[in-house]
């Protein structure tokens, strides 16, 4: 059932008149730039070094843990104040546990070999999200009302990459309650882009973002439900992995999924250097890692390469920037000559309507029939019931402890309709289709990672639906690694999506070694 004109008039006319108001209210807000600020170079070589080499030099005892978690602290120290990604730190214990390293490393017997297979991170600097729970530290989300909320146990997630080794240094900045992609919020500010402070680091995971491009930290862990760990993985030169559904646990986050989201919710690694992805990917994984077959050899010269330069023209989604197009071409070129593979481009019509794919889908209800949590009751959450009308004016005098994104969406929430549209669920069940058939089991495809390269802070008020570019592939349930590609002429970074097919994980990550390989990875912010 395909919608009417008057029905496609009524949807533009709700999304623009989304836009105005959002732009309106963000002109009386009369926030003012600080003035970008250039990070300081990376000086101490142990922080150009990748997690898992740092793992192994740790253990063959090149370098204490001790010396590699100061390295990051004193960086952290060094950078922080600039970027502020790191909303709570425990340096303190993060020590004490290094050390406790460099003392079981001495006495251990059973040789290298032995830590490697038990302990694969051993002693390696960990960054974390604010919204996981990490034991001792603050899960707030960014909400105001949650200030006192510290966590007593680990997310299982975290749990995994604690039992491996690695050492968690803090939580990260995120946006209020992780549904937006500006690191913004009333209870601990605003997270800056390390290539240039008055741009944004992405969300929500923008906290890990920032301090993992600034070289604060060498590996991360991120949640993803509509580009959360894609898009400040993009805007910060990194890596990121939104893994296969269902293979990575999303418990132990605020707020937790309902609905249909825990279909769409994925939690997975970031990290500067593309090696870290996978040996990553499988401690997440826990268990189910064997579902991944991450340990078979994958030959890129044998697989499919597809690209698809953009969404073929969407009215809500800004169109892709030049550069971006640029790069993802000579992706295309370097695959053809330097592998003798020969990249098909594809378009699938319905990309154009990503958003009001994923939008549909976000109101399904569960198996057990028991619709979303709406967001207007999380915002609640330990404090009296919020009204969004009552939080715009407050918002207007300065008086919200919400953010204007935040009340925007309480706002949407409140006069969309609740039944998604049938022509939307068609669309997406058509793009499904056509998506798997097109990647089979040996595709891999390249997209643009977002419609602009990383925006100046609170531009995204503007252009509220260019997150579709990555929220489309969580409804759609396949892996997606963000591969960075260097740096555009104004020095900031560029990337693009590399898609496979549902539980080949191992395709995309490959493939991100590669680009790595052939495009130069990460870069210092600070000598960029």
């Amino acid at each position: 059932m395909a919608l009417t004109r008057f029905e496609r008039f009524q949807t533009w006319i709700l999304r623009a008149f989304t836009r105005v108001i959002f732009a309106f209210f963000q002109l009386l807000a009369h926030r003012r730039s600080d003035g970008s600020s250039k990070l300081p170079p990376i000086t101490n070589p142990l922080l150009m070094v990748s997690g898992t080499q740092l793992a192994q030099k740790i253990r063959l005892r090149e370098v204490t843990s001790v010396e590699v978690v100061q390295a990051y602290i004193d960086r952290i120290q060094e950078v922080n104040p600039l970027i502020n990604a790191v909303v709570k730190d425990r340096f303190a214990a993060a020590l004490q546990e290094a050390a406790q390293v460099d003392k079981l490393i001495d006495e251990e017997e059973g040789g290298e070999d032995v830590l490697e297979d038990r302990l694969p991170l051993l002693g390696v600097p960990l960054s974390v999200k604010e919204s996981f729970a990490l034991q001792g530290m603050p899960n707030s989300s960014g909400l105001v009302t949650r200030r006192g909320v510290i966590s007593g146990v680990d997310a299982p997630s975290v749990g995994l990459l604690k039992r491996a080794g690695a050492i968690p240094l803090g939580v990260t900045n995120c946006s209020e309650l992780c549904m937006w992609f500006e690191s913004n919020n009333r209870l601990y500010g605003i997270t800056r882009n390390p290539y240039d402070t008055d741009r944004i680091p992405g969300g929500s995971s923008g906290g890990e973002g920032s301090i993992l491009g600034s070289g604060g930290s060498v590996i991360g862990i991120g949640s993803d439900i509509g580009g959360s760990i894609r898009m400040p993985a993009f805007f910060n030169g990194i890596f990121g992995h939104k893994p296969t559904p269902g293979i990575v646990s999303n418990d132990g986050q605020f707020p937790p999924s309902s609905g249909l989201h825990e279909d769409y919710l994925g939690t997975g690694p970031m990290c500067r250097y593309a090696e870290d992805l996978l040996p990553m990917l499988r401690i997440l994984a826990g268990p189910n890692a064997d579902r991944l077959s991450l340990s078979s050899k994958v030959d890129l010269r044998k697989l499919r390469f597809l690209s698809v330069p953009h969404d073929g023209g969407s009215l809500l989604v800004s169109p892709v920037d030049k550069e971006l197009i640029q790069i993802q071409r000579r992706v295309v070129e370097h695959l053809e000559a330097d592998l003798g593979v020969k990249v098909q481009e594809l378009h699938f019509p319905q990309l154009k309507y990503s958003y009001q794919i994923w939008d549909a889908l976000m109101d399904l209800p569960d198996k057990d029939g028991k619709p979303p949590t709406p967001f207007v009751e999380f915002m609640s959450d330990h404090g009296r019931r919020v009204w969004p009308l009552w939080e715009l004016a407050k918002w207007v005098l300065g008086l919200s402890s919400h953010t204007i994104a935040a009340i925007g969406l309480a706002l949407v929430e409140m006069v969309k309709s609740s039944q998604p549209h049938p022509f939307y669920l068609k669309q997406k069940e058509e793009l499904q289709r056509q998506l798997e058939e097109a990647l089979g089991t040996d595709g891999v495809l390249l997209y643009p990672s977002h419609p602009h390269i990383a925006p100046k802070h609170h531009h995204p008020i503007f252009t509220p639906f260019n997150f579709a570019y990555t929220g489309i592939f969580n409804v759609l349930g396949v892996p997606v690694t963000q591969c960075p590609l260097g740096l555009s002429q104004g020095g900031l970074p560029l990337g693009v999506q590399v898609v496979s097919g549902r539980y080949l994980d191992r395709l995309s990550l490959a493939t991100a070694l590669y680009l790595e390989q052939a495009f130069g990875g990460w870069r210092d912010p600070g000598s960029s």
